[in-house]
């Protein structure tokens, strides 16, 4: 399918006066105020009203005796479920206040309480602390919402970053989760599968981006045969059903579908949504590309079908 007219028009614009500056060719700072500005734009007047999904913020204890904040998302309408969301952005950019939209979005269509997480970053903070974070803000959620059918979602990075939670939660005994939602995942840090895709350069993701992702989030090259960062090659087995979304014209897409059938060969139910004319990031654009926002639909409907056959925990 042909790259979708709006995101080619975005690209075009992005465009107009040369090629962007690589992230990595900037401060982290720079790096991360573009992220945001390009993910929190103004709501437009004329675009579907905003559902009613009330907010606040908390403080999360870490296992080195630090906190983070998360951001608790709860929807007019509940469904007895609660969504552990861990946000894109390479790692290194991206927080709760990126991806505000998307959770309101998640919170509002599924009926769902929605726990944001804002873990710790590289550099600052590299590999393994942000998967510490997120799993202790999944510990969190569950104690904090007993009884309530769990999922963990994440979109790019916070998609790697969920399955390694699940992967924890399975090797440690819990929490119970009922399914993940990986949204276009980074999981194979060679990048060799990228670098082999149709779309490596040139669709607002690039194997350079995420090479520059890699050697901030894991410095140490050895460690990136770790399991969960080299999560292609991980024991995916015991695992709980899964939605895996890609996107057509994202360097990761290939990586995607190789995970799907490896999670499917490991016994877990793998629902996979592509995302054709879209590129990586249409998550986060939904107010502005109607495709994304279809798209989108599609992941949350799929979600959907495999929460409605799960049964809610014993509250404890």
């Amino acid at each position: 399918m042909p790259l979708d007219r709006f995101i080619r028009s975005l690209i075009a614009w992005q465009r107009a006066g040369g090629p962007p500056v690589p992230d990595r060719d900037l401060t982290v700072e720079q790096a991360r105020e573009r992220y945001l500005a390009s993910s929190v734009r103004p709501h437009r007047e004329d675009g579907p009203p905003r559902a009613s999904v009330a907010s606040a913020d908390h403080m999360i204890d870490t296992e080195d005796g630090s906190s983070i904040r998360c951001r608790v998302y709860t929807p007019e309408t509940d469904e007895g479920r609660v969504i552990t969301f861990l946000h894109g952005g390479g790692w290194v950019m991206g927080d709760v206040d990126s991806h505000d939209r998307a959770c309101r979005m998640l919170a509002s269509s599924l009926g769902s309480v929605v726990v944001s997480a804002d873990y710790r970053r590289p550099p600052e903070f590299p590999y393994p602390t942000p998967l510490r974070d997120a799993v202790a803000a999944t510990r969190w959620t569950a104690a904090s919402f007993p009884g309530r059918v769990h999922v963990v979602a994440g979109d790019s990075a916070g998609g790697a970053l969920s399955l390694g939670v699940a992967m924890d939660a399975r090797d440690t005994g819990g929490p119970e989760l009922a399914a993940l939602l990986l949204v276009y995942p980074p999981v194979d840090p060679s990048l060799r599968i990228a670098a082999a895709c149709d779309h490596a350069e040139g669709y607002l993701l690039s194997v350079e981006d995420m090479a520059w992702n890699y050697e901030m989030y894991v410095p140490d090259p050895e460690r990136r045969s770790d399991p969960a960062v080299d999560l292609l090659n991980a024991d995916l087995r015991g695992l709980p059903p899964t939605v895996l979304a890609t996107a057509e014209f994202d360097p990761l897409r290939d990586e995607g579908v190789r995970l799907t059938e490896k999670l499917a060969a490991s016994g877990v139910t793998a629902r996979h949504v592509p995302g054709p004319g879209l590129t990586h990031g249409y998550f986060l654009m939904q107010d502005m590309v109607p495709a994304a926002a279809a798209c989108s639909r599609l992941v949350v409907d799929e979600l959907h079908a495999v929460l409605k056959s799960v049964s809610a925990p014993r509250a404890t």
